[in-house]
């Protein structure tokens, strides 16, 4: 049988423009009835989300999964805290990181694996400061001109 590749339900597009990305991991979702479902639809906003440790368990905050439209009754509150399965040497491991001054858990993608089951890949960053932003932009506006100029000379 064939596997299916990953589907992509959100993507934080913000994260690698606020943070350098270290290491990035993959967790699962504790979700409950019609959650997946509205993910399904794509109904998700994960740009304002964080995680946290906290009592040996890592929690994700901020994401607002849209109520499903046929969920009537069995919707829960769209902006509860969910908790993330993970290994318990990457708990221990990301706490001790995120002990040091500066580093942060941010979601960066949430989708669906080859399995079907909701994953959320998380990336261990460090705030980036204005002039790294900077620098960013100007390196991509710098890597665009580059490639007009080979499109450009390519083309005759």
């Amino acid at each position: 049988m064939s596997k299916r590749e990953k589907k992509t339900i959100a993507k934080n597009r913000s994260a690698r423009y606020e943070y350098f990305i270290e290491e990035t991991f993959e967790a699962g979702l504790v979700l409950r009835g019609t959650e997946v479902r509205s993910l399904r639809e794509r109904a998700c906003q994960i740009t304002d989300s964080f995680c946290l440790i906290r009592d040996g368990q890592c929690w994700l905050h901020g994401v607002h999964i849209h109520p499903y439209s046929h969920g009537n009754v069995w919707n829960v509150d769209p902006d509860r805290k969910r908790r993330l399965l993970l290994h318990r040497r990457q708990i221990d491991y990301l706490d001790s990181k995120l002990r040091t001054k500066g580093t942060a858990l941010i979601p960066l993608e949430l989708y669906f694996d080859e399995n079907n089951r909701v994953k959320l890949l998380i990336g261990l960053g460090v705030g980036k400061k204005l002039y790294d932003k900077r620098a960013d932009m100007a390196k991509r506006d710098t890597d665009r001109e580059i490639a007009r100029a080979l499109k450009e000379r390519n083309r005759y």
